[in-house]
């Protein structure tokens, strides 16, 4: 890696030096009873010159995993013990975790306005803030996210597998499964891409709800990373596994109405046309039985057992168009160029 090319840190007006940390309070604007809301951020600064990582978690309000996978991560890192610099964001959308909610006081989806505009709309002025003190001033970025509303996701990378820099990362953060994500226009990714940042999307877990897997699969990947590009000597656990790499996903949904019954769990491989649950009324008439309608793996599974006609029971990945489904090592002897 270049050193000469990272970049020189000013957030928030705090000059960032060599060996120190900081805990910084970003203004976020005011509600309209006047209260002042702000956006903490820890930076730990290496005694050594590295690289600049961003760790973001809640940039949906309602998904707390990322929280505690910040909280270890903090408590992991020394200044004397990291080359570069950690800038850790436990809470994006201060407005949505505050109010238990994914969106903005103004309905808006956070992850659909980036980068956002200066003088724009609420969220709009959210993500421009966030782009301008944060992504900017990174060389990288690890975005923390979980599933939706009632629903649980299995821990993976969402990324751009033909970008060589990403996929490199993902492979890296040692996740079980890899899902092959489009940018989506106003995403915090899409605008990471615009500028030349390669950024990675962690999902696991579901909302206001702390799942022990996905925080420590969280934190050791992220420590794997920071291994990768220099920033550490060596993530305390980086064993290789088996890592199914997808290259397209769908929800099966909901046939009629009912009480939904489970027959797989998150992380299980199915095949097409086997029976993965059933839909019954609630004296267990009228069953009709849920079938896979793809080879590939359980990435997102509905926590509701009550259901309508089209809602979405399970998410599932496919490895279309790739011969095998047994996935493949990550080890060790991965040559990233990530320059």
């Amino acid at each position: 890696m270049n050193i000469e090319n990272c970049k020189i840190k000013i957030i928030n007006d705090v000059k960032i030096e060599r060996g120190n940390r900081y805990r910084i309070n970003i203004d976020m604007g005011r509600m309209h009873d006047f209260t002042d809301l702000k956006m903490p951020i820890e930076v730990v600064s290496g005694v050594k010159e590295g690289p600049t990582l961003f760790v973001c978690s809640t940039i949906h309000g309602d998904e707390i995993n990322g929280i505690e996978i910040v909280r270890r991560l903090l408590d992991y890192v020394e200044v004397d013990k990291i080359c570069g610099t950690l800038i850790a964001i436990p809470i994006v959308n201060i407005f949505g975790f505050n109010d238990h909610s994914r969106y903005l006081p103004d309905r808006r989806d956070l992850n659909r306005c980036f980068p956002g505009i200066k003088n724009g709309s609420l969220a709009s002025q959210l993500a421009y803030k966030f782009m301008q003190e944060i992504v900017l001033k990174s060389d990288y970025g690890i975005d923390i996210h979980s599933g939706s509303f009632h629903r649980s996701n299995y821990p993976q990378v969402r990324t751009n597998i033909d970008d060589e820099k990403n996929f490199e990362l993902a492979k890296v953060f040692n996740a079980p499964a890899i899902i092959n994500s489009n940018l989506r226009d106003g995403s915090l990714r899409s605008a990471g891409t615009q500028a030349n940042i390669p950024i990675i999307l962690y999902e696991a877990g579901e909302i206001l709800r702390f799942d022990e897997n996905a925080i420590e699969t969280g934190l050791n990947g992220t420590l794997n990373v920071m291994e990768k590009i220099g920033m550490i000597d060596k993530a305390p656990k980086n064993d290789a596994q088996k890592i199914f790499v997808a290259l397209s996903s769908s929800w099966l949904r909901a046939s009629q109405s009912g009480v939904f019954t489970s027959y797989i769990k998150l992380g299980e491989m199915v095949q097409k046309g086997q029976i993965i649950g059933s839909i019954s009324n609630p004296f267990g008439d009228n069953k009709i039985e849920i079938r896979a309608n793809e080879d590939g793996m359980v990435i997102g599974l509905t926590m509701m057992p009550l259901v309508n006609k089209g809602d979405a029971l399970l998410h599932i990945a496919s490895q279309k168009n790739q011969t095998s489904n047994e996935g493949f090592l990550v080890n060790d002897n991965i040559n990233l160029t990530l320059d």
